[in-house]
């Protein structure tokens, strides 16, 4: 199948680790893709942001912005366009994006069966977030690409509700979390020798990969290992950077354990998992309400005893007890209660360790398993 592959992600983050890795498993299946999008940012190191764009979204007045967003649409469907008559694609993959109807526009002048990635409701998280200058005109935006796709894919069945809430059919929301790429992690080292290349050898490693941000509550996890005795063997892991990393450092010094708290810093994609197979316990402490964090993926590929806090979004793939400990995260208790019991637990640890790394099978939580998926609907189209 030939699939014309259109999003506006500039950034090299987990969007990015997604829109490879989704277009690395349609190529491995057989499948040509033909990618529009904005100027790569390959020649980025990982994190890296949006350059120019981010420059532009912090100095231009919000409706200046959001203007020439919607005006990046006319290029957009311009490119399509073109790319439409050189390689007569037979369907249209989009990663769904604010004030982007080009490739709805593109569906419906060219009659291409259209599937429309959603990670995350734009609207209500920039109006949140970043505030919104066109509300009335950024809501339509997203309503009308949610509601003329043909198929709208949520990775998560609470954001499958926002999307719903917009006046999409049940029967054309299909709920895609997202998932590991097997071979990257098939060879991670063992626990001991991967503690070992980091110098942590015998200690008992709390770890946690991604942006560090404040409301993650890893504050929570320094204050936990502050209350062990010196001789503890407790240390926390963290694989990332992020805005409160100074202050976490500083409250580890202040609290006189800087020696117990490792941060790496940012972390190439192809060395993650030598770190995350180091843990002992892979923390999630917080999560947004709807996501399907790429984290979440790794700590169970890896067979790692995850804690995380009990929400519908985790619970569409964890079961307390069963391949997680899950905690209220209304209860200020709540994560270092979850820490604590699993840190006293070694055989607990491993019974949740190994069913995490089932889960990936069980529940085909790999991307290959994503693009099989997708595959099958655009075949359910063609044949309708």
């Amino acid at each position: 199948m030939k699939i014309l592959y259109h999003h506006r992600t500039r950034s090299k983050d987990g969007q990015y680790v997604h829109i490879e890795e989704m277009i690395d498993a349609l190529r491995k299946q057989g499948h040509e893709v033909i990618i529009v999008a904005p100027p790569s940012a390959e020649s980025e190191a990982f994190g890296a942001d949006a350059g120019l764009v981010a420059w532009l979204k912090r100095h231009l007045p919000k409706w200046f912005y959001e203007l020439m967003e919607l005006a990046y649409s006319l290029v957009a469907y311009r490119r399509l366009s073109r790319a439409v008559r050189l390689h007569r694609p037979d369907c249209l993959y989009e990663r769904y994006n604010l004030f982007l109807p080009a490739g709805i526009w593109l569906k419906r002048r060219y009659k291409l069966p259209m599937l429309l990635e959603v990670n995350a409701p734009i609207f209500e998280e920039r109006a949140r977030y970043d505030g919104l200058s066109l509300k009335r005109l950024a809501r339509w935006s997203q309503g009308y690409a949610w509601r003329n796709a043909d198929y709208v894919l949520p990775v998560t069945q609470v954001l499958g509700d926002i999307v719903a809430s917009y006046g999409v059919a049940r029967e054309r929301i299909v709920v895609i979390p997202n998932g590991i790429n097997e071979e990257r992690f098939a060879e991670a080292p063992d626990a001991q020798s991967a503690k070992a290349a980091l110098g942590l050898q015998n200690k008992l490693v709390l770890g946690f990969t991604g942006f560090v941000r404040d409301w993650h509550g890893l504050d929570k996890v320094i204050d936990l290992i502050a209350q062990d005795p010196p001789a503890s063997s407790r240390h926390l892991l963290v694989v990332g950077d992020g805005p409160v990393r100074a202050a976490l450092e500083q409250q580890a010094r202040d609290q006189n354990i800087s020696q117990r708290v490792t941060f790496t810093g940012i972390v190439g994609r192809d060395d993650v998992a030598r770190y995350v197979a180091a843990f002992d316990i892979a923390l999630q402490p917080a999560v947004v309400a709807y996501a399907s964090p790429l984290k979440l993926f790794e700590y169970l590929a890896l067979g790692k005893a995850i804690v995380g806090p009990a929400q519908p979004n985790l619970m569409e793939i964890l079961t307390d007890g069963h391949n997680a400990v899950l905690f209220d995260p209304d209860h200020s208790h709540g994560l270092p209660q979850a820490i604590s019991r699993l840190c006293g637990d070694a055989a607990l640890r491993q019974e949740i360790g190994d069913n995490a790394r089932k889960t990936i099978a069980a529940q085909k939580l790999t991307w290959q398993g994503n693009a099989a998926r997708a595959i099958g609907l655009f075949k359910n189209m063609r044949h309708a």
